[in-house]
Order: structure tokens, then C-alpha cells, then sequence
């Protein structure tokens, strides 16, 4: 066991070199000849671990996203021959596989569309855009992974970081196919910008098609228990496979609740957890509350969320929650919160159509202790119309209960 250990040790340490100079751009074909046998052994966990130092060093995101997509080209082959029992039928990762399928079919059902539009046929626009439309649901399979995967991949492996650069690779997808669609809205659009914007969404999506496949799930199949693989399913029906339909049993996907005996004191009343639940989902806001070592511990289920959650993320660092490119803005809100420099950070935004208010406040007790922060959404934009006063009661004219 331990000869293999310093194999590994040995490949990864020798990967990391590789994949440095990559990044530098000081690669040539003689120093590759150099690596050819780390090269020809490298196996997914290396390059999991390759990627996971790279990550602690530090390297701006988007020169480590180009130099990783460079190096992992020279593995390509080793990582495609290495053998591994792939998912059983009907398991999570056998639907995030399937699901890959029917993305696989929609792009291919995009190429002879740009191919006509390049020859000069602009009839077949429409056609072109309701494709890119309909292949933006991969957002579904994307928060999938982010919001119920990755949170049980940092969970079992611990150089878990290259899910970070995964997230953010997730990122350029959804903001290219954004900025394709709203492209070919336009009457006159840039045909080489279009070409530029499709093509980087057909290496990025088959790039992370691979390296899910050939990379993360072998890994992650002979380290996350397998009852615990098959409790995801619940976690991802709710957010919804994007282009499948699981024939699954058909059991109730409701959020667990404790049950507790007698109520809870408050100091200002006296409450049952199904109240307290209840209260919390019919305030129309989204809470979220992570303590003071940094773990997500409770989120709310109003009928509208605004941000979506699922009960993955219980117990997940707050850090892990986040993008890479934004997570440094959530460091510093803590840092503030838990020195006693500030109690309350503010931000809003524009989503679809509505202005969301986004607000952190620090969460202490009654000696001033840091007890962590609580994250409130909500859509203010009826809010922000109120005008004048209303201080009689008017529903309309109908009324569904009374009373």
C-alpha cells in the first residue's frame, strides 16, 4: 500500500511540473519526451490531485483554466484507456451520464445549423437560437453538480479543488450561451463573434463532458459510499435532470424535518419545529444561516427561492458554496463579521427581470460572541414602486376568505 502511495506521489509531483511549465507556456515537444512515462501512467486521482495544488498556488483563474485545458491534452489517451467499472444503470451518475447523452445529440444537431449560417443562409436564425435555447437548460445539470455533487465530492476526497475550477469553467458556459442567444436576437449580428462564442461553448461542454466522465466519477466511485451516491437522486429530481426523465421510484422528495417532542423556547414565546419551519417558508425572503466555524447549517423553503439550495449543502463550508471568481467577497464579509468591524453587507442586483436585495448580517449572542451570518434575498421589485401611504385595507375585489 505505501509503494503505491509514493507512486502516486511520485506521478503527481511530476504531473504538477508538467503542468507548470504548460501554464508558463515553456512546453516544447522535446521536454515533453521528458514526461512520457508520467504521461502514459497518469490515472484521474493524479490529475485530481495535480489540479488541487494547483489551486492552493494561487494561479489566476483564467490562465490556470487555459494551461489545465493545454496539459490535459497530453493525458488525453491515458485517461481514456484507464480502465473503470462505469455506473450501474439507474444509479445518480449513470443519469448525469445520459443526461451528457442528450447534450452530446444537441450539439451535434447544432453544427450543420452554423455551418448554413456561415455559408450565408441567415433563414435558419431562429432555428439556431431556439437550439441554443433549449441546450441553455444544461444550467439544470450544471447546478446539479454544484449544488448536490460537489458538496459529497469535498465531503470524501480531500484535494476536492478542482471542483472549483469546474464551477468556473460552468460559468464561461452559461455566459457564452447567454451572450449567443441575445446575439442572434439581433437583426444584423456579428457572424465572427457568434462563431467564436459557439465554438467556445463546444470545447468547454465536451471538455467537462470528458472530464467528468473519464476524471471525477472514477474517482468518486471508489471513495463516496454507494447508499450515499443513491441519496443524490432525491437532491437532483428536485432541481431536475435537464434532458431526462429517471424512471424512479416514486417517493415523497420533501425536505426531512425533525421531529421533536413538546416546543422550543424562544425567551419571546414558545414554538413547535413544524411552526418554526413554517413560519420561516412563508416569510418571502430566502434565509440562509452558516455558524461560526463556517458550515451551512439551515436554509428556508419559501414557495418562490430566489437562489437555489438543497440539502447537500448542509454542512458545507460556506467557501465551497461559491464560484471561485466570487468566493473571495464571501471571505472577506466573514472575516469582517468575525473581527467586529462590521455587522452588515449589502448588495442588489438584477435577475431575470426582477431586482433582488441581497443582505448579510452577523449573527452574535447576547455577550457579543460571533455565532456566524445569516444571508437574507429577496425581490423588492414591487417594493421599489411603493409610493404615497396605504393605510386602509384594499385586496380588490376579491376576497378569498373571510372571516
Amino acid at each position: 500500500m505505501s509503494e503505491f502511495t509514493n507512486h502516486k506521489a511520485s506521478r503527481v509531483k511530476k504531473l504538477v511540473e508538467l503542468f507548470q511549465l504548460v501554464i508558463q507556456e515553456e512546453m516544447t515537444s522535446a521536454l515533453v519526451a521528458n514526461y512520457q512515462q508520467v504521461i502514459d501512467l497518469a490515472e484521474p486521482g493524479d490529475v485530481i490531485a495535480v489540479v488541487d495544488e494547483l489551486v492552493n498556488l494561487q494561479i489566476p483563474m483564467p490562465r490556470l483554466k487555459m494551461g489545465i485545458n493545454k496539459a490535459l491534452n497530453l493525458l488525453n489517451k491515458s485517461l481514456q484507456e484507464f480502465p473503470y467499472t462505469e455506473p450501474a444503470s439507474g444509479s445518480f451518475l449513470d443519469f448525469l451520464i445520459q443526461n451528457n447523452e442528450q447534450i452530446d445529440q444537441k450539439l451535434k444537431a447544432i453544427r450543420p445549423l452554423l455551418k448554413e449560417i456561415n455559408q450565408g443562409n441567415r433563414l435558419v436564425k431562429d432555428e439556431l437560437k431556439d437550439k441554443l435555447t433549449d441546450l441553455s437548460k444544461i444550467d439544470l445539470h450544471y447546478q446539479i453538480k454544484e449544488n448536490v455533487l460537489f458538496p459529497m465530492v469535498e465531503k470524501y476526497l480531500p484535494d476536492y479543488r478542482c471542483v472549483q475550477v469546474m464551477w468556473s469553467f460552468h460559468d464561461d458556459i452559461r455566459r457564452n450561451l447567454k451572450e449567443a442567444i441575445q446575439l442572434l436576437n439581433a437583426t444584423d449580428f456579428d457572424l465572427k463573434k457568434l462563431n467564436r462564442l459557439v465554438g467556445d461553448l463546444f470545447f468547454n461542454i465536451y471538455a467537462i463532458k470528458f472530464r467528468e466522465e473519464r476524471i471525477l466519477f472514477p474517482v468518486i466511485s471508489g471513495i463516496i459510499p454507494e447508499n450515499e451516491l443513491k441519496a443524490l437522486i432525491a437532491e437532483g429530481l428536485k432541481i431536475g435532470f435537464p434532458f431526462i426523465s429517471p424512471e424512479i421510484w416514486n417517493e415523497a422528495i420533501n425536505m426531512a424535518t425533525s421531529e421533536l417532542s413538546g416546543e422550543v423556547d424562544l425567551k419571546t414565546g414558545y414554538l413547535s419545529a413544524e411552526q418554526i419551519m413554517l413560519v420561516f417558508n412563508h416569510l418571502p425572503v430566502d434565509i440562509t444561516y452558516v455558524d461560526e466555524n463556517n458550515k451551512v447549517k439551515f436554509y428556508s423553503t419559501p414557495e418562490k427561492r430566489i437562489f437555489r439550495r438543497t440539502n447537500s449543502i448542509i454542512g458545507r463550508d460556506v467557501k465551497n458554496c461559491h464560484p471561485h471568481e466570487s468566493v473571495h467577497v464571501v471571505e472577506q464579509i466573514v472575516e469582517a463579521f468575525r473581527n467586529g468591524d462590521k455587522d452588515k453587507a449589502s448588495f442588489w442586483i438584477q435577475l431575470k427581470g426582477e431586482f433582488i436585495l441581497i443582505q448579510y448580517f452577523a449573527v452574535r449572542d447576547e455577550l457579543g460572541n460571533y455565532k456566524g451570518v445569516v444571508e437574507v434575498s429577496q425581490e423588492i421589485t414591487e417594493i421599489r414602486n411603493i409610493q404615497g401611504e396605504r393605510r386602509l385595507l384594499d385586496w380588490g375585489n376579491v376576497v378569498k376568505n373571510s372571516w
